[in-house]
């Protein structure tokens, strides 16, 4: 069976619940849209308003203190929000990726090894049971490695034990000082062995949130090498499907998963920074065109908030006095400007007193863009 550039799109969509807000629990809409891009504490509360009916903040404030949802390094060594069920997989499926991006560089230079980590870990869970501030989880460090050496041994350990980001601040659960709990239940990967079962349930909830997708776009999404992503998608037999690209490739799906006709209509939306639907491919035509993909993803690696329309990014959005401006790549028709401004209006509404000029921090980047029509939304 062969899919066209316009139906991976709308499957794109339809499992990332961009098609329609759907009238979901926070639980149940992350686990559906697999993991949330968490670098901005703003993210993963507008990820969610742009996919759920009738989403209240306070809904994922409540998730994060109960811990069913959490927020922890993940796929691509980055922040990321996901269902506390899910985690465990996750975590143990980029083992090896965590343990050679962050046991060497900084780790090594203040003279430890994996070996001196995997000593470690059980003994940072401890001291983690309860929130630890950065500065607190710094002077641990220095308690047991000397002050030359803290802040590599802490940098390496921050990223590969299994700990997760505790609630600090308003307006968005989390501050710009991350506080860290460990992960509950003892959960303490170690080594740099692949788990088959893990990656494979990691493949297989990739797939449901973000499919169809090749060995390529399951390998850029986790950051895990292409080989032993090919190795567990073999593994999984009957449980996945192939199909023929656009370009010819071969891609892999769920059998019986949602794959709209071309023509379903898709409402424009204001994407938030970093969304996860602008990231999860190595092949991001699916959404954004070639052409727009250097003013959307900045060389260091920020992602602004994009204006999407038909299914595809068409600009980029900020909120400044008065309002919020939409800045498109190319014109756009009346109808779909009264549709983003309805949008618009959603959003300030939703951002009310929590942060009316959120990502503001990020408006140098509007210099950098090319020529575009602008509105006053």
């Amino acid at each position: 069976m062969k899919i066209s550039e316009r139906e991976l799109n709308r499957a794109t969509l339809s499992r990332q619940l961009l098609l329609e807000r759907e009238p979901l629990t926070v639980q149940d809409g992350v686990r559906r849209v697999v993991a949330l891009q968490a670098q901005h504490p703003a993210s993963p509360y507008l990820a969610l308003w742009n996919r759920l009916a009738g989403f209240s903040a306070a809904e994922l404030d409540a998730a994060f203190a109960g811990r069913s949802v959490v927020k922890a390094t993940l796929m691509r060594i980055t922040l990321h929000a996901v269902h506390a069920e899910d985690y465990p997989a996750f975590r143990s499926a980029l083992q090896p990726t965590l343990y050679a991006s962050r046991l060497g560089s900084r780790f090594a230079a203040a003279g430890l090894s994996p070996a001196d980590a995997d000593e470690l870990v059980p003994e940072l869970l401890d001291f983690a049971r309860r929130p630890r501030t950065s500065a607190q989880m710094q002077a641990w460090a220095e308690e047991r490695f000397g002050a030359e050496k803290k802040d590599g041994a802490w940098w390496g350990l921050k990223g590969y034990a299994p700990l997760h980001h505790a609630p600090t601040d308003a307006p968005w659960s989390f501050g710009h000082r991350p506080s860290f709990v460990a992960a509950p239940g003892g959960f303490t990967p170690t080594g740099r062995a692949v788990d088959p079962q893990a990656l494979r349930t990691l493949i297989l909830r990739y797939l449901a949130g973000f499919g169809p997708a090749s060995v390529a776009d399951v390998a850029q999404f986790a950051m895990v090498q292409r080989a032993p992503v090919r190795a567990a998608l073999v593994s999984l037999g009957d449980a996945v499907e192939q199909l023929q690209g656009p370009d010819g490739g071969v891609l892999f799906d769920l059998p019986g998963a949602s794959r709209p006709p071309a023509e379903t209509p898709a409402p424009p939306r204001l994407m938030a920074m970093w969304d996860s639907v602008l990231l999860a491919y190595a092949d991001r035509a699916r959404v954004i065109p070639p052409d727009y993909r250097p003013w959307v993803i900045r060389r260091n690696g920020d992602v602004l908030p994009t204006l999407l329309v038909d299914g595809q990014v068409a600009g980029v959005w900020r909120p400044v006095d008065g309002g919020v401006e939409a800045t498109a790549f190319h014109p756009l028709s009346p109808d779909t400007w009264d549709e983003l401004a309805e949008e618009a209006q959603s959003l300030r509404t939703f951002l009310g007193d929590r942060d009316a000029a959120v990502y503001s921090r990020y408006h140098h980047w509007w210099a950098k863009l090319p020529e575009g029509e602008a509105r006053m939304l």
